[in-house]
């Protein structure tokens, strides 16, 4: 008996090395781009260019960052980012929430149907002309609205908010509040929403992640510079390589085009990359709570 207990705490003991040993490869691999990235905006553009940062800063210095917040269009941009994201998260999680709620009723009329619907929506759309014709139509082009509207609802944030509101608010708490002359719309305000902290938690960072990093929207229903997001100026620098003639001005003599460039691009991802990584810690203990109850039952 002693040494099946010995034999089976060495193979316990192996295994903890081996997983040690498996996550921590994992979490350079996934580590190191992001300290290269911030490593190679500090250094100096020659560095950069010729491959000498590896680790740590080459020859450090802030051109990079310096150009950044100096351009007009990338401080409207991120104005635009941020005035996207905050409003366009308010509406999606209100939005989601209205609809959750009323799903996870067994009183409701209907609710299959109506989630069948929400799940066909998630398999087929329209496609990308009927949904420009729409915006159009509308008369949105070329305004806010169309980064906020064609996104306003997540039909997997309703799902997963559905099953926490049926597995965390009983039947018989709704029953003890109408007893007490509460209706639905005060329930919800008063009893729902303070007992949803981490779904609410959740939905916020995944709606508020969905807009802070959009783009295609803005390629398609966007033609102002002045309405831009972040995320469109990123683009045009990463992919198209399109550096605007008055960065250069600003940092005059000390790095040339190509030079600049490559400070761009890390510089950028920092800078919009920041915002929410500033964010998560202060939601992380809700979201995985909120992600492991709303995964449990469907």
């Amino acid at each position: 008996m002693e040494q099946a207990n010995i034999r089976e705490a060495s193979n316990d003991r192996w295994f903890n090395v081996i997983n040690y040993t498996v996550l921590t490869l994992f979490l350079i691999v996934v580590m190191y781009p992001l300290v290269f990235i911030v490593s190679a905006s500090f250094s100096s553009p020659d560095a950069v260019i010729s491959g000498k940062v590896w680790l740590w800063p080459v020859q450090p210095t802030l051109d990079g960052y310096e150009a950044v917040f100096k351009h007009k269009l990338i401080w409207s941009s991120f104005r635009n980012s941020v005035i996207y994201t905050v409003l366009g998260t308010v509406i999606n999680v209100a939005l989601t929430i209205m609809a959750a709620y009323p799903l996870a009723r067994r009183d409701l009329y209907g609710k299959n149907a109506v989630m069948l619907l929400l799940v066909f929506t998630t398999m087929f759309s329209g496609g990308l002309i009927p949904s420009y014709l729409l915006v159009k139509d509308l008369g949105m082009l070329n305004t806010i609205w169309s980064m906020i509207l064609p996104g306003a609802m997540s039909v997997f944030n309703v799902i997963i908010t559905r099953t926490y509101f049926k597995t965390t608010i009983p039947d018989e708490l709704l029953e003890a509040a109408q007893l007490d002359g509460c209706n639905d719309f005060k329930f919800v305000w008063h009893v729902v929403i303070p007992l949803s902290g981490p779904i609410i938690a959740v939905i916020t960072l995944y709606s508020a992640v969905g807009y802070w990093n959009q783009y295609f929207n803005a390629l398609i229903y966007l033609k102002l510079p002045s309405l831009y997001p972040l995320q469109l100026v990123l683009r045009e620098i990463l992919v198209q390589n399109e550096v605007d003639s008055a960065m250069l001005s600003d940092l005059g003599q000390e790095a040339n085009r190509e030079g600049l460039r490559a400070l761009l691009k890390y510089s950028l991802i920092v800078v919009s990359s920041l915002p929410l990584m500033m964010i998560y810690p202060f939601v992380q203990k809700h979201f995985v709570k909120g992600v492991m109850i709303g995964s449990l039952k469907g």
